[in-house]
């Protein structure tokens, strides 16, 4: 991998292959999601950044909100080979930025071992989180 300039842009992708393949790479396709409905929920959501390394897609992160109170920061990704370099970082802070920017309360809830990750940006154990299953 010969890495280049890292660029990070609010626009949606032409194509969401890539963002399947991104999240297959992580292990996040549980559900089987399609390609289209991917591409939904990245634009139904409030706010999506996207980091590319030249035109390859390498990282993503999006904020679910009501645009008043709450932002849920959610889907914050990034390749396997690009971990550990800054760049979901760079995307979290994008993602918080843009909240503060429109007086909307960032929160997000992560997985025990990621709370280090999130703590360092200014993040904070408050609720527990809670999920219900459903069929799909």
């Amino acid at each position: 991998m010969k890495e280049g300039k890292i660029t990070y842009i609010e626009k949606h992708p032409d194509n969401f292959k890539q963002v399947l393949l991104l999240y297959e790479s992580l292990g996040w396709n549980t559900l089987n999601l399609s390609v289209e409905e991917l591409e939904k929920m990245c634009k139904q959501s409030w706010y999506t950044i996207y980091a590319y390394d030249d035109k390859q897609l390498i990282g993503m992160g999006r904020v679910i909100s009501d645009g008043v109170i709450t932002g849920i920061i959610c889907g914050l990704c990034v390749l396997p080979d690009y971990q550990s370099k800054g760049v979901g970082k760079e995307m979290l802070n994008q993602l918080v930025i843009h909240c503060e920017k429109n007086r909307v309360i960032p929160q997000l809830m992560c997985l025990d071992s990621l709370e280090p990750f999130y703590n360092n940006s200014g993040f904070k154990r408050f609720s527990i989180g809670m999920t219900r299953n459903i069929s799909r």
